[in-house]
């Protein structure tokens, strides 16, 4: 599958067209991976505050309930006993954490998974830029159909994007999350997931960077030097090198 997708503005018209990296859009799903991943992510999030009280917490007790012998009942030494009414609760939950330990490699692989199992279904967009100067829901409303996209978005931001941010976060069916927050969970809940161009994961040289570059080339060019991997006139060769460190030995 082509990893080629259309650039848009917010009017959903095509401006151009970006390569989506393969190491993040073109992996194979690891299914076992995700499952693990996602557990540990809903388990992590769970608050651990839940917490029953022992014998020794409720209130009362403090005496023997009946004498030891005689009553012809069993042998009690507290009424807060478990089996008994208003006792204490035994073996009962107390506060803890749900994390799991979850090592980088798969969270990433778990995020590519991801991204690649909705690029495979053809529901990653690119858009250039919301190039709104105020918010508006309206707008982010009539964006979303202009895309033609539908049921849940995921729509990934930068932190330079506060009127697009504030403009998306009252629809029902949009989830917005800064690039940085980015994981598997939200990706798969999601029908669609939206992309600016400075958004993308992965590594993809700046304009600046492929300018400097192609100025570099141009320059060697024009002085008719060519890119070699033979040493310059001021580099001794490796012959030459060990021959040094041999005298110097010496």
């Amino acid at each position: 599958m082509s990893l080629n997708v259309e650039v848009r503005d917010a009017s959903g018209a095509s401006s151009s067209t970006v390569a989506l990296d393969a190491d993040w859009f073109g992996v194979e799903p690891n299914v076992a991976v995700l499952h693990q991943v996602v557990t540990a992510q809903l388990a992590a999030a769970r608050a651990g505050t839940q917490s029953t009280k022992t014998r020794a917490e409720v209130s009362g007790g403090g005496k023997k309930p009946f004498k030891q012998k005689g009553t012809g009942r069993a042998r009690q030494g507290s009424e807060r006993a478990p089996h008994f009414t208003g006792g204490g609760i035994a073996l009962g939950p107390k506060p803890r954490s749900y994390r799991q330990r979850t090592p980088r490699k798969m969270i990433s692989l778990a995020l590519r998974s991801a991204l690649s199992d909705r690029h495979a279904d053809g529901h990653v967009l690119v858009v250039d830029r919301w190039d709104w100067s105020e918010p508006s829901t309206k707008s982010a409303r009539a964006a979303l159909g202009a895309l033609g996209v539908d049921g849940k978005v995921l729509v990934v931001l930068s932190r330079d994007d506060a009127e697009a941010y504030k403009s998306f976060r009252n629809l029902p069916s949009v989830q917005v999350l800064f690039a940085g927050e980015l994981n598997a969970y939200d990706v798969l809940c999601s029908d669609w997931v939206v992309f600016t161009s400075e958004t993308l994961p992965g590594e993809r040289p700046s304009e600046e960077a492929v300018a400097a570059v192609a100025e570099r080339l141009s320059a060697a060019a024009d002085a008719g030097q060519a890119f070699t991997d033979e040493p310059t006139a001021d580099e001794p060769t490796a012959d030459e090198a060990t021959t040094d460190e041999s005298e110097e030995q010496q």
